[in-house]
Protein backbone atom coordinates (compact mmCIF):
# COMPACT_ATOMS: atom_id res chain seq x y z
CA UNK A 1 0.00 0.00 0.00
CA UNK A 2 1.29 3.58 -0.80
CA UNK A 3 1.87 5.95 1.19
CA UNK A 4 -0.82 8.29 0.39
CA UNK A 5 -3.89 5.44 0.29
CA UNK A 6 -1.97 4.63 4.13
CA UNK A 7 -2.90 8.22 5.15
CA UNK A 8 -5.90 8.35 3.11
CA UNK A 9 -7.38 5.28 5.64
CA UNK A 10 -6.28 7.21 8.19
CA UNK A 11 -7.96 10.39 7.35
CA UNK A 12 -11.11 8.44 7.49
CA UNK A 13 -11.45 7.29 11.04
CA UNK A 14 -12.98 9.68 13.75
CA UNK A 15 -11.52 13.02 14.48
CA UNK A 16 -11.65 12.46 18.03
CA UNK A 17 -9.48 8.86 18.21
CA UNK A 18 -6.08 9.74 20.29
CA UNK A 19 -2.88 9.38 19.95
CA UNK A 20 -3.39 6.76 22.27
CA UNK A 21 -5.97 5.51 20.37
CA UNK A 22 -3.98 5.18 17.48
CA UNK A 23 -1.40 3.19 19.38
CA UNK A 24 -4.29 0.70 20.24
CA UNK A 25 -4.78 0.05 16.96
CA UNK A 26 -1.76 -0.37 16.25
CA UNK A 27 -2.07 -3.41 18.50
CA UNK A 28 -4.34 -5.11 15.81
CA UNK A 29 -1.35 -5.78 13.11
CA UNK A 30 0.91 -7.31 16.64
CA UNK A 31 -1.41 -10.51 15.93
CA UNK A 32 -3.61 -11.77 12.91
CA UNK A 33 -7.22 -12.61 13.41
CA UNK A 34 -7.82 -15.75 14.78
CA UNK A 35 -9.06 -18.01 11.48
CA UNK A 36 -11.91 -20.72 11.84
CA UNK A 37 -11.12 -23.45 10.54
CA UNK A 38 -13.44 -24.54 7.76
CA UNK A 39 -16.23 -27.03 8.80
CA UNK A 40 -15.31 -30.62 7.11
CA UNK A 41 -17.83 -31.94 4.06
CA UNK A 42 -21.05 -32.86 6.52
CA UNK A 43 -21.81 -36.65 6.20
CA UNK A 44 -24.71 -38.75 7.42
CA UNK A 45 -22.94 -40.86 9.76
CA UNK A 46 -24.43 -42.85 12.50
CA UNK A 47 -23.59 -40.13 15.19
CA UNK A 48 -24.94 -37.43 13.37
CA UNK A 49 -28.01 -38.63 12.57
CA UNK A 50 -28.36 -39.46 16.03
CA UNK A 51 -27.65 -35.58 16.85
CA UNK A 52 -30.65 -34.79 14.09
CA UNK A 53 -32.81 -36.91 15.74
CA UNK A 54 -32.57 -35.05 19.23
CA UNK A 55 -32.44 -31.43 17.40
CA UNK A 56 -35.96 -30.85 18.80
CA UNK A 57 -34.83 -31.46 22.21
CA UNK A 58 -31.68 -29.64 22.29
CA UNK A 59 -33.39 -26.76 20.16
CA UNK A 60 -36.06 -26.98 23.24
CA UNK A 61 -33.31 -26.53 26.01
CA UNK A 62 -31.59 -23.68 23.95
CA UNK A 63 -35.39 -21.81 23.69
CA UNK A 64 -35.69 -22.24 27.09
CA UNK A 65 -32.59 -21.15 28.38
CA UNK A 66 -33.06 -17.84 26.60
CA UNK A 67 -35.42 -17.01 29.55
CA UNK A 68 -34.03 -15.25 32.34
CA UNK A 69 -34.81 -11.49 34.55
CA UNK A 70 -32.81 -9.82 36.28
CA UNK A 71 -35.41 -10.09 39.32
CA UNK A 72 -34.58 -13.86 38.89
CA UNK A 73 -31.82 -13.08 41.39
CA UNK A 74 -32.61 -13.51 44.99
CA UNK A 75 -29.82 -11.89 47.64
CA UNK A 76 -31.87 -14.17 50.88
CA UNK A 77 -31.22 -17.42 48.70
CA UNK A 78 -27.67 -16.74 47.64
CA UNK A 79 -27.12 -16.17 51.47
CA UNK A 80 -28.50 -19.73 52.16
CA UNK A 81 -26.16 -20.81 49.21
CA UNK A 82 -23.06 -19.28 50.65
CA UNK A 83 -23.20 -21.97 53.48
CA UNK A 84 -22.00 -24.80 51.49
CA UNK A 85 -20.11 -22.88 48.78
CA UNK A 86 -17.61 -21.33 51.01
CA UNK A 87 -16.56 -24.71 52.40
CA UNK A 88 -16.17 -25.78 49.20
CA UNK A 89 -14.08 -23.02 47.51
CA UNK A 90 -12.01 -21.90 50.73
CA UNK A 91 -11.27 -25.88 52.19
CA UNK A 92 -11.69 -28.56 49.03
CA UNK A 93 -10.36 -26.12 46.40
CA UNK A 94 -8.48 -24.22 48.81
CA UNK A 95 -9.46 -21.09 46.81
CA UNK A 96 -7.55 -17.62 46.95
CA UNK A 97 -8.59 -14.62 45.26
CA UNK A 98 -6.00 -11.93 45.31
CA UNK A 99 -6.66 -7.71 45.03
CA UNK A 100 -10.48 -8.06 44.85
CA UNK A 101 -10.28 -4.65 46.57
CA UNK A 102 -9.87 -3.46 42.57
CA UNK A 103 -12.63 -4.63 41.74
CA UNK A 104 -15.37 -1.15 42.25
CA UNK A 105 -17.84 -1.42 45.15
CA UNK A 106 -20.44 0.42 43.61
CA UNK A 107 -21.51 0.93 39.82
CA UNK A 108 -21.27 -1.40 36.39
CA UNK A 109 -18.26 -3.35 35.48
CA UNK A 110 -17.53 -6.12 32.99
CA UNK A 111 -15.60 -8.82 35.09
CA UNK A 112 -13.89 -10.61 32.18
CA UNK A 113 -12.36 -14.15 32.92
CA UNK A 114 -11.02 -17.37 31.61
CA UNK A 115 -12.85 -20.48 32.16
CA UNK A 116 -11.73 -23.75 33.23
CA UNK A 117 -12.65 -26.96 34.66
CA UNK A 118 -15.24 -28.59 32.69
CA UNK A 119 -18.90 -28.39 33.10
CA UNK A 120 -18.35 -27.59 36.84
CA UNK A 121 -16.08 -24.64 36.47
CA UNK A 122 -15.09 -24.84 40.01
CA UNK A 123 -13.00 -21.30 39.35
CA UNK A 124 -16.36 -19.49 38.92
CA UNK A 125 -17.37 -20.73 42.08
CA UNK A 126 -14.09 -19.78 44.08
CA UNK A 127 -14.65 -16.29 42.56
CA UNK A 128 -18.04 -15.93 43.26
CA UNK A 129 -18.43 -17.24 46.83
CA UNK A 130 -15.10 -14.24 47.23
CA UNK A 131 -16.65 -11.71 45.59
CA UNK A 132 -19.57 -12.24 47.84
CA UNK A 133 -17.99 -12.59 50.89
CA UNK A 134 -16.26 -9.23 49.96
CA UNK A 135 -19.14 -6.70 48.91
CA UNK A 136 -22.45 -8.43 50.31
CA UNK A 137 -25.11 -10.19 48.66
CA UNK A 138 -26.93 -6.82 48.26
CA UNK A 139 -24.12 -5.29 45.46
CA UNK A 140 -25.84 -6.11 42.13
CA UNK A 141 -23.65 -9.45 40.44
CA UNK A 142 -24.42 -10.99 37.56
CA UNK A 143 -23.08 -13.85 35.50
CA UNK A 144 -23.88 -15.28 31.95
CA UNK A 145 -23.70 -18.71 31.45
CA UNK A 146 -24.86 -20.75 27.99
CA UNK A 147 -28.29 -21.44 26.93
CA UNK A 148 -28.25 -25.22 26.88
CA UNK A 149 -26.80 -24.82 30.98
CA UNK A 150 -29.33 -22.44 31.45
CA UNK A 151 -32.22 -24.42 29.86
CA UNK A 152 -31.80 -27.34 32.22
CA UNK A 153 -34.40 -27.49 34.43
CA UNK A 154 -33.45 -27.85 37.70
CA UNK A 155 -29.65 -26.39 37.04
CA UNK A 156 -31.06 -23.69 35.28
CA UNK A 157 -33.87 -22.53 37.81
CA UNK A 158 -30.88 -23.02 40.96
CA UNK A 159 -28.50 -20.42 38.47
CA UNK A 160 -31.30 -17.98 37.66
CA UNK A 161 -31.87 -17.33 41.53
CA UNK A 162 -28.44 -17.24 42.24
CA UNK A 163 -27.31 -14.33 39.77
CA UNK A 164 -27.07 -16.54 36.58
CA UNK A 165 -28.17 -14.86 33.26
CA UNK A 166 -28.57 -16.16 29.56
CA UNK A 167 -25.27 -15.19 27.42
CA UNK A 168 -26.36 -12.77 25.58
CA UNK A 169 -25.59 -9.14 25.08
CA UNK A 170 -29.07 -7.96 26.15
CA UNK A 171 -28.78 -9.02 29.11
CA UNK A 172 -25.55 -7.98 29.97
CA UNK A 173 -26.16 -4.60 28.90
CA UNK A 174 -29.49 -4.54 31.13
CA UNK A 175 -27.55 -5.27 34.22
CA UNK A 176 -25.07 -3.17 33.60
CA UNK A 177 -27.51 -0.43 33.65
CA UNK A 178 -28.97 -1.08 36.94
CA UNK A 179 -25.15 -0.74 37.84
CA UNK A 180 -24.45 -4.19 38.65
CA UNK A 181 -20.77 -6.46 38.34
CA UNK A 182 -21.47 -8.74 35.51
CA UNK A 183 -18.92 -11.82 35.19
CA UNK A 184 -18.40 -12.93 31.45
CA UNK A 185 -16.23 -15.54 30.18
CA UNK A 186 -15.58 -14.90 26.04
CA UNK A 187 -14.30 -18.49 25.53
CA UNK A 188 -17.15 -19.75 26.67
CA UNK A 189 -16.88 -24.21 25.84
CA UNK A 190 -14.11 -23.74 23.72
CA UNK A 191 -11.81 -21.99 26.73
CA UNK A 192 -13.32 -24.89 29.44
CA UNK A 193 -12.81 -27.33 27.38
CA UNK A 194 -9.42 -26.42 26.20
CA UNK A 195 -7.03 -29.61 26.11
CA UNK A 196 -5.27 -29.98 29.95
CA UNK A 197 -2.00 -28.94 27.54
CA UNK A 198 -3.16 -25.59 27.18
CA UNK A 199 -4.11 -25.47 30.76
CA UNK A 200 -1.60 -22.16 31.31
CA UNK A 201 -3.32 -20.29 27.78
CA UNK A 202 -5.58 -17.72 27.72
CA UNK A 203 -8.61 -18.88 24.75
CA UNK A 204 -10.77 -16.14 24.33
CA UNK A 205 -11.94 -17.44 21.20
CA UNK A 206 -11.37 -14.29 19.20
CA UNK A 207 -14.86 -13.48 20.74
CA UNK A 208 -14.63 -9.44 20.53
CA UNK A 209 -18.88 -9.14 21.70
CA UNK A 210 -17.65 -8.32 25.01
CA UNK A 211 -15.37 -5.29 24.16
CA UNK A 212 -18.41 -3.97 21.58
CA UNK A 213 -20.80 -4.17 24.92
CA UNK A 214 -18.14 -2.25 26.92
CA UNK A 215 -17.30 0.36 24.71
CA UNK A 216 -20.76 1.51 24.20
CA UNK A 217 -21.69 1.33 27.73
CA UNK A 218 -18.47 2.96 28.53
CA UNK A 219 -17.59 0.61 31.40
CA UNK A 220 -14.23 -0.57 32.67
CA UNK A 221 -13.30 -4.22 31.63
CA UNK A 222 -11.92 -5.93 34.94
CA UNK A 223 -9.83 -8.48 34.04
CA UNK A 224 -10.20 -12.32 36.39
CA UNK A 225 -7.38 -14.74 35.53
CA UNK A 226 -7.59 -17.98 37.84
CA UNK A 227 -5.51 -20.75 37.59
CA UNK A 228 -6.04 -24.55 39.01
CA UNK A 229 -9.46 -24.67 37.79
CA UNK A 230 -7.79 -26.87 34.56
CA UNK A 231 -6.52 -29.43 37.00
CA UNK A 232 -9.50 -30.72 38.54
CA UNK A 233 -10.01 -32.65 35.36
CA UNK A 234 -8.26 -33.54 32.34
CA UNK A 235 -9.74 -32.71 28.72
CA UNK A 236 -7.93 -35.12 26.46
CA UNK A 237 -9.48 -33.22 23.60
CA UNK A 238 -11.52 -30.66 23.23
CA UNK A 239 -13.55 -32.40 20.05
CA UNK A 240 -13.64 -28.59 18.30
CA UNK A 241 -13.04 -30.69 14.87
CA UNK A 242 -15.79 -33.33 16.08
CA UNK A 243 -18.51 -30.63 17.03
CA UNK A 244 -18.03 -29.13 13.68
CA UNK A 245 -18.53 -32.35 11.96
CA UNK A 246 -21.69 -33.47 13.88
CA UNK A 247 -23.15 -29.90 13.43
CA UNK A 248 -23.29 -28.76 16.69
CA UNK A 249 -22.84 -25.15 16.29
CA UNK A 250 -26.52 -25.01 15.49
CA UNK A 251 -27.08 -24.91 19.17
CA UNK A 252 -24.07 -22.72 19.66
CA UNK A 253 -22.17 -25.33 21.05
CA UNK A 254 -18.56 -25.15 19.80
CA UNK A 255 -16.20 -28.38 21.26
CA UNK A 256 -17.26 -31.95 22.17
CA UNK A 257 -14.61 -32.72 24.64
CA UNK A 258 -12.89 -36.34 26.04
CA UNK A 259 -12.60 -35.67 29.30
CA UNK A 260 -10.90 -37.95 32.00
CA UNK A 261 -11.89 -37.34 35.52
CA UNK A 262 -13.88 -39.33 38.39
CA UNK A 263 -15.93 -41.39 38.91
CA UNK A 264 -16.59 -42.30 35.47
CA UNK A 265 -13.35 -42.62 34.17
CA UNK A 266 -13.90 -41.54 30.37
CA UNK A 267 -16.94 -38.91 30.01
CA UNK A 268 -17.23 -37.64 25.92
CA UNK A 269 -18.57 -34.23 26.35
CA UNK A 270 -18.49 -34.04 30.06
CA UNK A 271 -22.34 -35.09 29.71
CA UNK A 272 -22.25 -37.43 32.61
CA UNK A 273 -20.79 -34.75 34.61
CA UNK A 274 -17.52 -35.26 36.73
CA UNK A 275 -16.03 -34.87 40.56
CA UNK A 276 -13.49 -32.08 40.16
CA UNK A 277 -10.07 -32.98 41.85
CA UNK A 278 -9.29 -30.63 44.74
CA UNK A 279 -6.76 -28.86 43.22
CA UNK A 280 -5.98 -25.38 44.27
CA UNK A 281 -7.15 -22.74 42.88
CA UNK A 282 -6.25 -19.36 42.90
CA UNK A 283 -7.54 -16.06 41.39
CA UNK A 284 -5.26 -12.77 40.53
CA UNK A 285 -7.90 -9.89 39.95
CA UNK A 286 -5.82 -7.19 37.44
CA UNK A 287 -6.12 -3.77 37.30
CA UNK A 288 -9.20 -2.44 35.55
CA UNK A 289 -9.10 -1.31 31.80
CA UNK A 290 -11.46 2.02 30.91
CA UNK A 291 -10.71 1.88 27.04
CA UNK A 292 -12.39 5.74 26.98
CA UNK A 293 -10.08 7.10 29.54
CA UNK A 294 -6.68 5.36 28.69
CA UNK A 295 -6.93 5.65 24.94
CA UNK A 296 -9.60 8.22 24.30
CA UNK A 297 -12.66 8.32 22.29
CA UNK A 298 -13.01 4.68 20.46
CA UNK A 299 -15.73 3.61 18.13
CA UNK A 300 -17.09 0.16 19.31
CA UNK A 301 -18.62 -0.15 15.18
CA UNK A 302 -14.91 -0.39 13.97
CA UNK A 303 -13.51 -3.97 14.01
CA UNK A 304 -10.19 -2.49 14.21
CA UNK A 305 -10.87 -1.46 17.39
CA UNK A 306 -12.14 -4.22 18.50
CA UNK A 307 -9.81 -6.67 17.60
CA UNK A 308 -7.34 -3.85 19.35
CA UNK A 309 -8.88 -3.58 22.42
CA UNK A 310 -9.69 -7.67 22.23
CA UNK A 311 -5.98 -8.59 22.11
CA UNK A 312 -4.97 -5.84 24.39
CA UNK A 313 -7.08 -7.70 27.20
CA UNK A 314 -6.20 -10.99 25.92
CA UNK A 315 -2.26 -9.85 26.46
CA UNK A 316 -2.55 -8.67 29.86
CA UNK A 317 -4.80 -11.34 31.23
CA UNK A 318 -1.96 -13.55 29.59
CA UNK A 319 0.82 -11.85 31.23
CA UNK A 320 -1.07 -12.40 34.49
CA UNK A 321 -1.69 -16.08 34.02
CA UNK A 322 2.34 -16.61 32.75
CA UNK A 323 2.84 -15.23 36.56
CA UNK A 324 0.72 -17.25 38.26
CA UNK A 325 1.90 -20.24 36.26
CA UNK A 326 5.43 -19.36 37.28
CA UNK A 327 4.51 -19.26 40.88
CA UNK A 328 2.93 -22.68 40.84
CA UNK A 329 5.23 -25.86 42.21
CA UNK A 330 2.52 -28.84 41.41
CA UNK A 331 -0.14 -29.85 39.25
CA UNK A 332 -3.26 -30.32 42.03
CA UNK A 333 -1.23 -29.00 44.61
CA UNK A 334 -0.39 -25.47 44.18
Amino acid sequence: MSRGVATSARARRPASASIAGADLLALAAAKPRPRRTPAPPRNRGVLREVIDTLDGTVQGVVERGRRGSLDDRDPAFIESQLRWLQPLADIYFRGEVRDIERIPARGPVLVVGNHSGGLATPDTWVFMVNFLRHFGTQRGAYALAHNVVMGLPLAGRWLRKVGTLPAHPDAARDALRRRAAVLVYPGGDEDVFRPWSERNRIRLAGRTGFIRLALQERVPVQPVVSIGGHETVFVASDGRRLARTLGLERFRLKALPLVIAPPWGISPGDLLLHVPLPAKITVQVGEPIDFHAQFGALDARDPEVLWACYHYVERRMQTILDTLAAERRLPLLG
